[in-house]
């Protein structure tokens, strides 16, 4: 008789043979990154306030949003080969605490001119490495064909961004500009102390006694960090961007209040929040490749067509909702493709060079549309920049990661590519 195929053998007994332990712990890591990923988000919705208080050019006020992310995206390096070696279990509550300290500066004596909100966004980059802290934490609980879906349900926490959209220029205007980062700050100190009560790392972890130095030369070696790396600056480095400089661009290029601008940025974020876990649950079952490539494609189509600068309702809104949903779907992609590819025992180092590379790309896209945005008032090109990228990427998916993933050994050909 013909044996079944694996989506047609998948029975809630084997959903039921992950323990119930690896789901809290999930549960615990996700709750982890939504809190230091909204401390790492804290200066972005009030971009607009500070270029009007502090007399900002377009391009100080996209530096000031830019250099939380950058830090936050190249500490992941470091942070991902340590998580390797101490475990999450660790790691959580020390890159928590650690982002405590810039956020109480922020708002009590931070605000006083560029320098200083530079200076304080320098060291709230922290928050934004507990991203390379979960992805090794969660994926050592999780067998390989639960990977995608874990991994994607971790990635929720991206919804931190969300959290200060929503709140931070509200409890601003209500309660003067230290309330939302005194509120920040009693959040992590709370997580904190949480995680080093009840996280545990999963049953049979190793730890990683290999040199720092040399544990990243050996990681950089390997032809899935350069190749999930590349995807992830395009999927999540647009998210990013768009995260950090939407409210920008929407009071630039449509004349909307600050509080709505931050309102409509957190439905692009919610959306692509959502979009994350079934980006990698698709990934289990069709593979990474198709869900990439859908989702490229999408960014590109919807790049083009925003390029236009259409009215915002409701063409403008569409297609920046067609590439949120993305950008989610396709971030949750890439890192199930690092659950595939990448050796166990090397996930958290790799885990840490692609999510820098994922901060960079949206580093680079807020500097480039307020540069572009001085010189020609308008932000047609730069988003043609974005679909080209992505034309770019979708090629590499089609040819590069595919072929990768076509050649891996018996023991992986069981999960589509």
């Amino acid at each position: 008789m013909p044996q079944p195929s694996r989506k047609q053998s998948e029975t809630p007994a084997d959903v039921a043979s992950v323990p119930r332990r690896a789901w809290l712990m999930l549960a615990l890591a996700t709750l982890g990154f939504a809190v230091n990923f909204w401390a790492w988000a804290l200066l972005s919705p009030l971009g607009p306030r500070f270029k009007d208080t502090l007399h900002l050019s377009s391009f100080q006020q996209s530096l000031l949003v830019a250099v939380p992310v950058v830090v936050g995206s190249l500490g992941r390096i470091p942070v991902g080969a340590l998580t390797d070696r101490f475990g999450g279990r660790v790691m959580f509550p020390v890159v928590s605490a650690a982002t405590v300290p810039p956020v109480l500066y922020l708002g009590s004596a931070g605000d006083t001119s560029l320098a200083a909100l530079l200076a304080g966004g320098f060291f709230l980059g922290i928050g934004g490495t507990a991203f390379a802290v979960g992805v090794p934490f969660v994926t050592a609980w999780f067998p390989p064909e639960r990977r995608g879906l874990a991994i994607g349900v971790f990635g929720m926490g991206m919804g931190g961004t969300a959290i200060s959209a929503l709140s931070t220029v509200k409890l601003v205007d209500a309660h003067g500009t230290a309330s939302p980062f005194l509120i920040t700050a009693a959040g992590l100190v709370a997580y904190a102390a949480l995680a080093a009560l009840v996280l545990r790392d999963a049953p049979g972890r190793t730890a990683v006694t290999q040199r720092l130095s040399h544990r990243l030369a050996d990681t950089l070696r390997l032809p899935v960090t350069w190749q999930a790396a590349a995807l992830y600056a395009v999927a999540f480095g647009g998210y990013v961007a768009f995260s950090v400089y939407l409210p920008t661009y929407l009071k630039n290029g449509y004349g909307l209040t600050q509080a709505d601008a931050a309102d409509r940025m957190a439905g692009f974020v919610l959306l692509a929040v959502a979009m994350r876990p079934v980006g990698g649950w698709l990934s289990d079952r069709v593979g990474p490749v198709r869900v990439l490539a859908t989702a490229l494609g999408a960014v590109l189509v919807g790049a083009c067509v925003q390029s236009l600068t259409p009215d915002l309702a409701p063409v403008g809104t569409a297609a920046f909702l067609t590439m949120a949903g993305a950008l989610g779907a396709g971030s949750g992609a890439v890192f199930a493709l690092v659950a595939l590819l990448a050796p166990a025992d090397k996930v958290g180092s790799v885990t840490g060079v692609v999510g820098a590379a994922g901060g960079l790309g949206g580093f680079v896209p807020p500097l480039v549309m307020g540069g572009l945005y001085g010189v020609y008032g308008s932000y047609a090109v730069g988003l043609l920049l974005l679909g080209a990228v992505a034309t770019g990427a979708l090629v590499f998916t089609g040819t590069g990661v595919r072929s990768a993933l076509g050649s891996r050994g018996p023991a992986s050909a069981r999960v589509p590519s």
